[in-house]
């Protein structure tokens, strides 16, 4: 690949905001293609970007990228000759994947991702929008909000198209509308791949809503996801007070969200 640089690579993936992963050879035996040191650059689509060995390499790199990815955590892996594996987990604890290239070499590999803090995606330009916009900046979450109502260290999004947005299981996406367009901002946050969906508004209003959108198609169970009313219960009044009522929320189920998955790697391990 003449005038690749895995490096300029890694950094403009890190620039466009999606999570990748970095795969690093760190040892091989026999014969292989790729040599230790050699990096490449996995996206969350499978492409790897960069050169780390054959067909049996990359099955392994992308099928390990895709587990680093789900729960964040970097893990070490094993390609080697399937008459050579006995276990799917080697003595030393490494991961062990069948190769059946003629080479016979063996390959192990360091497969690492990178996620940028999660988004929390804001419908609404309301003065409870426009107040946790702020206090979740200072939180470390990467803010979304609409187009045109942009703050200090906010990107804008286009409310019509939020599947351009590319979001996550783990962001996060609250509608503070407040009844400029509920029905269709709450239809696009349900049908968005977020674990966690909360709404400024009553149960009963939100309840109705989701009503409606189940008779349009909307599974009851996504439906039954929503949270509402958005927030912790401190006794909030005003909107900022709101705001953190819902920004407490986020953080708790940001941290139990880590904690469950710390925990079920460590049950695996």
């Amino acid at each position: 690949m003449p005038g690749f640089d895995i490096f300029d690579t890694i950094e403009e993936l890190r620039q466009n905001g999606h999570s990748f992963c970095v795969a690093t050879v760190l040892r091989t035996a026999d014969v292989t293609s790729a040599k230790a040191g050699a990096k490449a650059a996995i996206t969350r689509d499978g492409r790897i970007l960069g050169h780390l060995g054959g067909a049996c390499v990359q099955r392994a790199v992308r099928a390990s990228a895709q587990e680093a990815l789900a729960n964040g955590q970097p893990r070490m892996i094993r390609v080697k000759p399937s008459d050579k594996v006995v276990a799917m987990t080697d003595p030393d604890g490494v991961q062990t994947y069948k190769s059946g290239c003629p080479s016979g070499g063996t390959v192990d590999l360091l497969v690492e991702p990178y996620q940028h803090a999660p988004r929390l995606v804001i419908f609404g330009e309301t003065p409870i929008a426009t107040a946790l916009a702020a206090h979740a900046a200072l939180a470390g979450l990467r803010v979304y909000v609409p187009q045109g109502s942009e703050g200090p260290g906010q990107v804008g999004f286009d409310p019509d198209d939020l599947p351009g947005l590319g979001i996550e299981e783990r962001d996060f996406v609250l509608v503070a509308s407040q009844g400029k367009g509920d029905g269709a901002a709450l239809h696009a946050a349900l049908r968005s791949p977020a674990r966690r969906v909360s709404m400024v508004a009553s149960r009963r209003k939100a309840q109705v809503l989701c009503d409606t959108l189940v008779e349009g198609g909307l599974a009851p169970d996504r439906a039954a996801q929503l949270k509402a009313p958005a927030g912790l219960d401190i006794h909030a009044v005003d909107p900022h007070e709101i705001a953190l009522s819902i920004l407490a929320e986020i953080v708790l189920w940001r941290n139990t969200d880590a904690s469950k998955e710390s925990s079920h790697d460590e049950k695996m391990a």
